[in-house]
C-alpha cells in the first residue's frame, strides 16, 4: 500500500475534533501552559490549544487535575500529523499512523481513572522510526519497498517497554533507507517508501539521517517523543539538524531484538526529545536485560530505570571535560558557539581541557569493514525473524528487488548492499582483525585513554554543521561530525541545542566512557537549562 494511501486511511480517526487552524502551526519560544486551556474550544478553527512544546511533566499535569484525557491529547496529535506533516508544510516525517492509537489512549484513561499509573510515560504520545519491529496494524519497513506490508511476529523489545511504561506508539517515521546503509552516495531523510523528509526550520533544507522523520517529528511538536537509531551520528546527527535533544546511549543499555540491524557492534537505539528531562525520563523506560540481545547482559548492575536523579542545575560544578578542537575548524560560526559554550561552562564551575586527538591510529576502513560484514550478518537474521511470509529473506533477494523496482534505484544505487553480499561470514579473519583494531583504537586508546590521563568526566565537541540543502542528484554535504567516537566505541554521547546559524540549529555533543549516561547528562541539563537555546521552527520557505 503507497504511503499517502496508508495515512489517508488511517486518517479516519481523526474525524471528531476536525483539524487545526493554519494558525496553530505558527511558532512559539516558550512552552505553552496547556493546563491553563480550555480543551472542549480546541476545534477547527480556534488556536487557543496548541501542543508547542509541551513536555511531559505538564503534560502529566494536565491528565492529574482533568484539564485534558490522553485520548484529547492523542487526537490533537494526530490533528497535527495531518495538518503540518502531510499538509502544510508536507515534512513527510511521518510514514504510517497507529490506527489503534485512540482505542490504546482510552484503556490508559481507565487505568488512570481507577488511579493506576505506570509511571511518567502514562499516557505519552510517541513515534518510532520505521526500523523498530511494532506488532500491531502498523508496518516495519526501514522505508523499503521491499518490505511494504511486511508485519513481524513480535514486538520488539523497545515497544514492548514503551507499551509496559504506559507510552502510545503514535506512528512510525519515516527514515533513511536502511538506516542510509544503501548507497554509494544518499540524500538523508529519504526512503523508497516515505519520499524525502523536510527540515522543519527551513524545507529545503536536510533533516539529516538516519533518524530523519524522529528528528523531525519531535521539532515540528508532532509528538511527545521518538526513539531513533544510531550506529554512526544517526540520532546525534538528526538532533543536531533539527534543533533537539538526542542520546545515544551506551551499546548494551537498551536492547536491539526487532530492530531492523546494520552492526551488532555499533547500533544502538536511544530518545529524542525537545528537553533534557523528557529524554532522561524516555531512557530509564528502554533500559533493562534482554534475552534477546547479548549485549544488554553487560548493563546489568549498570543500567538505571531512572535518570531523572542527574538533572541537577549545578552538574557543571567541579567538572573536568575535554573539548576535543580536532574536530573543529569546519565553520567558523560554529567555531564561535563552541567558544561561547566553553565560557558557559567555566563560568558554571567546569575546567575545560583542549584535546586535539582521541585517536592516534587510522582505522577507517577497519571500521567499514565491520559495518559490511555485520549488515549482511545482521539483515539475514532479521529475515528470519520474519518467518515464512517475509517479504524478501535474504540481502541477496533484496539486492534483485531493488533492480527490478521503479524508485528504489530510481535516485540512489545499492553500492552498500552489493560490497555486504559480496563478503563472508562473522567467521571471516578479515572481520575479526578488523573489529580488533577498531574497538582497541577507539576504547582503550581512544576515549578511555584520553579521559583516564586528563582525568575528565566528559569530552565536549561540535555535534556537526547547519543543516545542507537536499540534493537527489549530489547527495549529501556534510561538512563536520563529531559522532564517530562515542558510535565506534559503543560509547555514549548526548547531544543539545547550541544555537542558530542563520535561522539553522547546532547543536554541541557531550560524550564519554561506557555507561557514564549519569555524568553526561548532569552536564548536558545544566547547559541546557543556563542556556535555552531550544526554538520552535517556523517552517520557512
Amino acid at each position: 500500500m503507497k504511503r499517502r494511501t496508508f495515512i489517508h486511511h488511517s486518517g479516519k480517526l481523526l474525524i471528531g475534533f476536525g483539524l487545526l487552524d493554519a494558525l496553530a502551526c505558527q511558532s512559539t519560544n516558550k512552552p505553552t501552559d496547556l493546563t491553563m486551556l480550555d480543551l472542549s474550544k480546541a476545534t477547527s478553527g480556534n488556536t487557543m490549544y496548541k501542543l508547542e512544546e509541551m513536555t511531559i511533566t505538564q503534560l502529566q499535569k494536565g491528565f492529574q487535575n482533568g484539564s485534558f484525557t490522553i485520548s484529547e491529547i492523542v487526537q490533537m496529535y494526530l490533528n497535527r500529523i495531518e495538518d503540518i506533516d502531510q499538509n502544510g508544510p508536507t515534512l513527510n516525517s511521518i510514514i504510517q499512523v497507529n490506527p489503534d492509537a485512540l482505542d490504546i489512549a482510552k484503556q490508559l484513561e481507565e487505568e488512570l481513572k481507577e488511579g493506576k499509573s505506570r509511571g511518567a510515560l502514562h499516557g505519552v504520545p510517541i513515534i518510532l522510526k520505521d526500523n523498530i519491529d511494532t506488532k500491531d496494524q502498523m508496518n516495519t519497513t526501514a522505508g523499503s519497498r521491499a518490505l511494504e506490508g511486511s508485519k513481524p511476529l513480535q514486538d520488539s523489545q523497545v515497544a514492548t517497554k514503551l507499551r509496559e511504561a504506559g507510552a502510545i506508539i503514535l506512528a512510525k517515521a519515516n527514515l533513511s533507507e536502511w538506516a542510509n546503509f544503501r548507497a554509494n552516495i544518499s540524500s538523508s531523510g529519504w526512503s523508497g517508501v516515505g519520499g524525502q523528509t523536510k527540515n522543519p526550520y527551513k524545507l529545503d533544507r536536510n533533516p539529516c539521517g538516519s533518524s530523519a522523520g524522529s528528528g523531525v517529528a519531535v521539532s515540528a511538536n508532532l509528538c511527545m517523543l521518538a526513539i531513533g537509531t544510531e550506529t554512526n551520528g544517526s540520532i546525534v546527527c538528526p538532533s543536531n539538524n533539527n534543533g533537539i535533544v538526542g542520546i545515544k546511549p551506551t551499546v548494551g543499555l537498551v536492547s536491539r531484538s526487532g530492530i531492523i540491524p546494520i552492526s551488532v557492534t555499533q547500533d544502538t537505539a536511544g530518545p529524542m526529545a525537545r528537553t533534557v528531562r523528557d529524554a532522561a525520563l524516555c531512557l530509564g523506560a528502554l533500559t533493562g536485560v534482554d534475552e534477546r540481545d547479548a549485549a544488554t547482559n553487560k548493563s546489568a548492575g549498570k543500567a538505571l530505570n531512572d535518570y531523572t536523579q542527574f538533572l541537577k542545575k549545578d552538574g557543571l560544578k567541579g567538572k573536568k571535560i575535554g573539548l576535543w578542537t580536532g574536530c573543529m575548524g569546519f565553520h567558523f560560526k560554529v567555531d564561535e558557539m563552541v567558544r561561547e559554550a566553553v565560557k558557559v561552562m567555566e563560568a558554571q564551575g567546569a575546567e575545560i581541557i583542549e584535546i586535539d586527538k582521541i585517536i592516534t591510529e587510522n582505522v577507517g576502513q577497519e571500521s567499514f569493514n565491520v559495518l559490511l560484514y555485520e549488515f549482511k550478518d545482521g539483515l539475514n537474521k532479521y529475515f528470519d525473524s520474519l518467518g515464512a511470509n517475509a517479504p524478501v529473506k535474504s540481502l541477496e533477494e533484496l539486492i534483485e528487488f531493488n533492480k527490478k523496482d521503479d524508485i528504489e534505484l530510481k535516485y540512489f544505487d545499492q553500492d552498500l548492499l552489493e560490497k555486504s553480499q559480496a563478503l563472508g561470514d562473522l567467521n571471516s579473519p578479515e572481520y575479526k582483525e578488523s573489529l580488533k583494531k577498531m574497538l582497541t583504537a577507539y576504547r582503550e586508546n581512544g576515549i578511555d585513554k584520553v579521559m583516564n590521563d586528563n582525568n575528565l568526566d566528559a569530552i565536549i565537541a561540535p555535534t556537526g554543521a547547519p543543516a545542507w540543502k537536499t540534493d537527489l542528484v549530489i547527495g549529501d554535504n556534510y561538512i563536520g561530525s563529531s559522532s564517530s567516537p562515542a558510535a565506534r566505541s559503543g560509547y555514549p554521547n548526548i547531544t543539545v541545542p547550541m544555537g542558530f546559524i542563520n535561522e539553522l540549529p547546532v547543536n554541541i555533543s557531550i560524550f564519554g566512557r561506557a555507561w557514564s549516561e549519569g555524568d553526561l547528562l548532569e552536564v548536558a541539563y545544566a547547559y541546557e537549562q543556563v542556556t535555552k537555546h531550544r526554538r520552535t521552527p517556523k517552517f520557512l520557505e
